[in-house]
């Protein structure tokens, strides 16, 4: 790889971690491309986003962005200008305009189930008592993953990283979609991001959308899907500084 090959930043979404990346990092990684996993805190849409901006300001060189459900929500906030950012990849994920939230475009349209599975625990926050959601253990792996083995599930379920409802309620003030070239990887049997709000916000972004036959769980159960699309997304604007989107 030379010097104009970039950093994969990737960021996880709710009830997930880092390690749900692990196999894409370890394609990314045997493709020679330094990879980033960055620990996004779920708290709040701005917050999470200035710490991506905080870790994207750190890295030295072109980079490309890939985020999973609410991780696009994220990386579209914080992408949006940067300078090196060449690429963003939306996988099974949120590509939200200025004004619209996570919570808005999950229920846009029908075969969202995720909803109903959620479990509200409230936790003290600056401002008074505020909801940590979870998802309830039994429902994880139908609505959540279910093409992984029920094992691999169970463990999913139970370090499952919470996410505070205010950061699914609040509204995007940027869409870095509209000034960086992005790659969309639609998920047709996603029970938390149905495929057709997928299509829909892929389309309207003229996001370069690809298809798989897998669940909301994609980074773990096709992580060579995934792996792909980011790669081609980098190939695709090797030595272009991401200042236009691609027709």
């Amino acid at each position: 790889m030379t010097s104009s090959t970039p950093t994969v930043v990737l960021v996880h979404g709710a009830f997930a971690d880092s390690s749900s990346w692990n196999g894409v990092v370890a394609r990314l990684l045997r493709d020679g491309y330094p990879v980033v996993a960055v620990a996004n805190p779920l708290r709040s849409l701005a917050g999470d986003a200035r710490l991506l901006r905080d870790v994207l300001d750190d890295i030295d060189g072109p980079v490309v962005v890939a985020g999973h459900s609410y991780g696009g929500s994220v990386l579209s906030e914080a992408a949006d200008g940067h300078p090196r950012v060449r690429a963003l990849v939306f996988v099974a994920s949120f590509l939200l305009e200025e004004g619209e939230s996570t919570g808005d475009l999950a229920g846009k349209f029908p075969g969202n189930e995720l909803g109903g599975a959620l479990r509200p625990v409230p936790v003290q926050g600056a401002d008074g008592t505020v909801d940590d959601l979870y998802i309830q253990q039994e429902r994880f792996g139908p609505v959540f993953a279910a093409d992984l083995p029920a094992g691999t599930a169970a463990l999913m379920a139970v370090t499952q990283r919470p996410i505070l409802a205010g950061a699914l309620a609040a509204a995007a003030t940027r869409a870095a979609w509209k000034r960086i070239p992005s790659w969309t990887l639609i998920t047709r049997q996603d029970l938390a991001v149905p495929a057709e709000a997928q299509r829909y916000m892929a389309e309207r972004a003229s996001s370069h959308a690809v298809e798989v036959d897998a669940s909301h769980a994609v980074t773990v159960s096709r992580p060579d899907a995934v792996a792909d699309l980011i790669v081609e997304a980098a190939r695709a604007t090797s030595g272009d500084r991401g200042e236009g989107r691609l027709a």
